[in-house]
């Protein structure tokens, strides 16, 4: 009996080692120890991913396929925010819930960081000045910028009676998203601004990792470095310089690369363009030929599938990398895998 016993309790006593030793053993943090960090837009969760490693947890707010422009949290989103030790926002007026969600939050011990407002966006050009005359809001501050009409998107004079309607459309985008285009993780070299912001949030964070992070963010740069020399080759030289885009996303794209969005909704996915600025638009699209209509993956724009098929075009897919869908998740895909993607479609529609 007694044998029985001892050998019953070693049998237990084995397994409860064996346990131990079957916990992840790469990992070299316990999960209750791993920095929480929650992001908005998938672009921080991925460079927050990267740099932070095996030392970080991190998740984003947004479901798949969410549209960064219109999404509320739910309570679970926000008891889940409570729990987090950082949160990252791109600020700029992206995120519409976060004004709400820090006043809810200002008692717990997250610290909300909006690392799109640590950029120097004035440094490459005043955009908040530049035109983007494919949503027919900004002809003036494209004259002030001193572009020829002839490169402008749908460049001509407006009329008296709409003059007011334009004005309207150019102050509510800037309302949504104050003075600056808030998709900045576009551009790669933007991107690697808020990469550097995340870094040391992390490091603050967690100084005793300070050299794993400093590496993790060196390999970053250097892959940001080169899809930015990517962008650069591929516009460069093309036979076209404009895309039809479903909506403003990409004006970082103008001002690095030299290339020219014409967007039938403004910044803001729920900005839409008034009938006539709509019509101008088309025309244009029909005297350039252009043959693409480039949709995006969060975003099925009724008036966009009215002007493709308005004037003939086919549609493509430019990822705007504000969240993946499911199917992206399932397929594995990151931020370089679908910014190559994103090269790529814009070399066939700027081929013909």
């Amino acid at each position: 009996m007694k044998k029985t016993a001892f050998i019953l309790s070693l049998f237990m006593m084995i397994a409860a080692f064996l346990s131990g030793c079957g916990q992840d053993a790469s990992n070299p943090k316990k999960n209750d120890d791993l920095l929480q960090v929650y992001t908005t837009v998938y672009p921080l969760q991925f460079f927050a991913q990267q740099i932070g490693g095996d030392y970080v947890n991190v998740e984003t707010v947004y479901p798949p396929g969410a549209d960064e422009h219109t999404f509320e949290p739910s309570q679970k989103d926000m008891m889940a925010l409570a729990d987090a030790d950082l949160f990252f926002f791109i600020g700029l007026g992206l995120e519409g819930f976060v004004d709400k969600a820090s006043k809810t939050l200002k008692n717990e011990d997250v610290k909300m960081v909006p690392v799109g407002e640590s950029l120097h966006l004035d440094e490459n050009g005043e955009h908040q000045d530049e035109a983007h005359n494919e949503d027919g809001s900004d002809e003036e501050s494209h004259d002030e910028e001193g572009h020829a009409e002839e490169e402008g998107h749908v460049e001509e004079e407006h009329a008296d009676e709409n003059a007011h309607d334009e004005e309207s459309h150019k102050d509510e985008d800037q309302h949504a998203h104050g003075n600056f285009d808030p998709h900045v993780w576009l551009d790669p070299i933007y991107a690697n601004e808020l990469a550097l912001a995340i870094k040391e949030q992390l490091t603050e964070q967690m100084p005793e990792h300070k050299d794993t992070f400093e590496q993790n963010y060196t390999e970053l740069t250097d892959q940001l470095t080169n899809l930015d020399d990517e962008f650069s080759e591929v516009i460069s030289s093309a036979k076209r310089k404009e895309i039809l885009v479903s909506h403003s996303a990409f004006s970082y794209w103008e001002t690095r690369y030299g290339i020219q969005q014409i967007s039938i909704s403004g910044q803001s996915t729920t900005n839409e363009p008034s009938q006539k600025e709509l019509q101008k638009l088309i025309s244009h699209a029909k005297d350039e030929k252009i043959k693409y209509v480039l949709n995006e993956q969060n975003f099925n724009s009724k008036l966009a599938k009215m002007v493709q098929e308005e004037i003939g075009a086919k549609s493509l897919t430019l990822h705007n990398l504000s969240v993946l869908t499911d199917e992206d998740i399932k397929n594995n895909e990151t931020y370089f895998t679908l910014m190559e993607k994103n090269i790529a479609t814009l070399e066939k529609a700027l081929k013909e």
